[in-house]
């Protein structure tokens, strides 16, 4: 029996014995172990907390200030309204073009859509809205309204309104049916109908519309931005210059300005301008000079016509013309169907135009004068720029071996480079 008892006692001690073994506390290096596992835990969780946390102050601080600065804008707009322009409702407009359905969209632009819309009296408008993705903004928003509202011209295009209203910026137009230059003359289905009389009225308007701005109006005005697709045709094919967001109003004394910031289309810039940066009244007479030879030709002063030529179409048009060869210049849709003396006289000043040297370039009032008066003597143009101003054109390298070229690469603003050719 005490055997048994023995027996019956001995596991009670044992069990005691390891539970105490395994509830003993962990060597001193196991603790050190978790004690750091525990830190780099509470470390890790702490940088991520304080990475989150900063993100998203940062995140509040720019959503802030950009509704801070797109308020700004706003009220600075505000005072619009107290000009003579007319101020009308986002709701009259959203129901004039049917909130801006796909259907009444004419097209886009730098500035934003542009929309068809009729009025509840039937009066049609075209409807400029300001992109918020657009890289023009407020300001040129502001410069377009400023600048049309004070300028009235039978060739500059007629600003009926606009709209400031829930952050939404718009200007509303006269609506022209024809939409604009570039879509008859670069169309070939289309470009029939521009006979020679309607090209030399629309080269005359625009003239006249140029001068408008340059001389005649109250503010001298720089469009910058002269070009085919800114000339809009109303219903008789008249021209009306649109487009003021790059526009710039010179003081009466400065002739000329330079600017670290280069804007327009390449292939209307200046040299100097492209280059340097230094903007004038001749440097609207340069995208005159090409607009000109561009109606004359039919034909885009751009990267496709380099490449399909292997020169600009203005270096084309002076080798033509020294050459006596002026009529392989002309549209080929005229059929021939023009006046010689007039057609030479529109050649030749649009030579005098594009100019290199901005001095010997017309300003707009010769410009004029010649256009109109055959009695007027005008000098020998002088070789237009030799320069290329386009992006990934590879006719330019192209070029190179067909001619013996010397080629310098000046850094533009916007990191396209301009490529100086000179002949053999």
């Amino acid at each position: 029996m005490e055997d048994l008892g023995e027996h019956m006692a001995g596991p009670p001690y044992l069990l005691r014995h390891r539970r105490l073994m395994d509830i003993a506390p962990a060597s001193p290096s196991d603790s050190g172990h978790s004690g750091s596992k525990g830190m780099t835990i509470m470390v890790s969780i702490l940088v991520v907390v304080i990475f989150c946390t900063l993100f998203y102050c940062i995140y509040c601080w720019r959503w802030r200030k950009r509704n801070a600065v797109r308020r700004a804008q706003i009220e600075r707009l505000r005072p619009l309204s107290n000009s003579d322009l007319p101020i009308m409702d986002l709701s009259s407009i959203h129901e004039a073009t049917n909130s801006f359905s796909k259907e009444n969209k004419l097209g886009e632009g730098g500035f934003g859509p542009v929309y068809r819309g009729v009025l509840s009296g039937g009066a049609e408008i075209a409807v400029k809205r300001l992109s918020a993705r657009s890289r023009q903004g407020a300001a040129e928003f502001r410069n377009e309204v400023e600048l049309i509202a004070k300028l009235q011209h039978r060739n500059l295009v007629r600003l009926l309104g606009c709209c400031v209203e829930r952050e939404e910026k718009m200007l509303i137009y006269e609506y022209l049916p024809n939409r604009s230059l570039d879509a008859f003359l670069f169309d070939t289905r289309k470009s029939g109908q521009l006979d020679w009389k309607m090209r030399q009225s629309i080269i005359l308007g625009i003239a006249r519309g140029m001068l408008y701005l340059h001389e005649d109006s109250c503010l001298k005005v720089i469009h910058r931005d002269l070009k085919a697709s800114n000339v809009l045709l109303d219903n008789k094919m008249n021209p009306k210059i649109s487009d003021f967001g790059m526009a710039k109003i010179f003081e009466e004394e400065s002739n000329e300005v330079n600017t670290g910031r280069v804007v327009g289309t390449y292939g209307y810039m200046a040299p100097e301008y492209a280059m340097e940066g230094v903007f004038s009244v001749k440097s609207d007479v340069f995208s005159f000079g090409v607009l000109v030879l561009e109606i004359l030709s039919g034909q885009r002063n751009g990267s496709m016509y380099l490449q399909e030529h292997q020169h600009t179409l203005i270096q084309d048009a002076w080798k033509l013309w020294n050459e006596d060869r002026a009529s392989e210049f002309m549209d080929a849709s005229l059929a021939g169907s023009y006046s010689r003396d007039e057609a030479w006289r529109c050649f030749h000043v649009g030579l005098l135009c594009v100019q290199e040297n901005p001095d010997l370039r017309p300003t707009m009032s010769n410009v004029v004068l010649m256009l109109i008066s055959d009695q007027t003597q005008m000098p020998a143009p002088e070789q237009p720029p030799l320069f290329a101003r386009f992006k990934k054109v590879s006719a330019v390298s192209d070029f190179s071996l067909a001619m013996k070229t010397e080629t310098t690469k000046t850094q533009s603003v916007n990191e396209v480079s301009i490529s100086m050719i000179e002949p053999r």
